[in-house]
């Protein structure tokens, strides 16, 4: 057997390459840019509209959560192309289709994304209940919270191999949501930055806010970007839903999300130095 015995100039030498190493790590990955990761210099934005093909998510009376939202993202979407050119935008369900929570989530990393902006409706048992809150990924802090990360994270129960797929993640219980307590979010800043946002512009349009919250959802915790989770109002309110099925409240809602999204990539692309 061989021994070797290092030197104390060895030792130093290895203990200063390793310092060496981990600065140029860390400056390398300090310097990925906040701000336009396409080559063509675009700020890109998947719009994630919930649900869709046999998920139809929540019901109200006369409609369905998956409709609503497919056509309040389009609306984002195309107001985005009037009010931001620079402004990239992708759609990870452009039509009637069923997507995982995770492929949309992959659909996000696959572009690139800079944001992603998950589009839902709320529902509740009562008819009482109204207004637009706006989720960032984060452990639960009321139960209120918590169930409608479990309505959300229910949409896996409709794909195949889901419990391996997730990793006998079971969306229905509250031990599942046990392992949100110990994640950090490196994006949780910037995802509370365009939460804000949106809520303030929901209330500017005089929609009831119920406020930037946090809790488990498994789409966002899949995206490796700033991400939220918007619900726009409640299907189970008779008067939301039709106010939500109606061309009126469609472009509010879009102008409004829209509008935060701008505001936000501006915000960005000034910490990123850019004009």
């Amino acid at each position: 057997m061989i021994v070797s015995h290092s030197s104390p100039i060895d030792r130093v030498s290895l203990t200063a390459r390793s310092l060496f190493l981990m600065v140029f790590l860390v400056t390398l990955l300090c310097s990925v840019p906040l701000y336009a990761r396409d080559k063509e210099g675009n700020f890109i934005v998947v719009i994630d509209a919930g649900h869709g093909g046999h998920d139809s998510g929540a019901k109200g009376k006369v409609s369905y959560e998956k409709d609503i939202v497919l056509a309040v993202s389009k609306k984002v979407g195309a107001k985005l192309g009037n009010l931001a050119p620079q402004i990239k935008v992708y759609y990870s369900r452009p039509d009637n289709k069923f997507i995982g929570l995770q492929d949309r989530a992959r659909f996000a990393i696959s572009k690139n994304a800079d944001l992603f902006v998950s589009i839902h409706a709320n529902a509740s048992n009562s008819h009482s209940p109204s207004g637009t809150e706006t989720y960032v990924l984060g452990l639960h802090r009321t139960e209120d919270n918590l169930r409608v990360a479990m309505k959300e994270n229910s949409a896996i129960l409709l794909e195949d191999n889901y419990s391996k797929k997730y990793e006998d993640f079971d969306p229905t219980s509250s031990e599942s949501y046990i392992i949100f307590q110990f994640m950090a979010n490196k994006h949780l800043e910037n995802s509370l930055r365009l939460a804000k946002l949106v809520q303030s512009g929901f209330k500017s349009a005089n929609r009831y806010d119920r406020g930037v919250r946090q809790a488990g959802f498994l789409v966002l915790r899949e995206a490796a970007m700033p991400s939220v989770l918007i619900e726009i109002g409640f299907i189970s309110n008779r008067e939301e839903e039709r106010y939500l099925n109606s061309q009126k409240g469609q472009n509010t809602i879009a102008k409004e999300i829209a509008t935060a999204i701008v505001d936000y990539e501006r915000q960005i692309r000034k910490r990123s130095g850019k004009q």
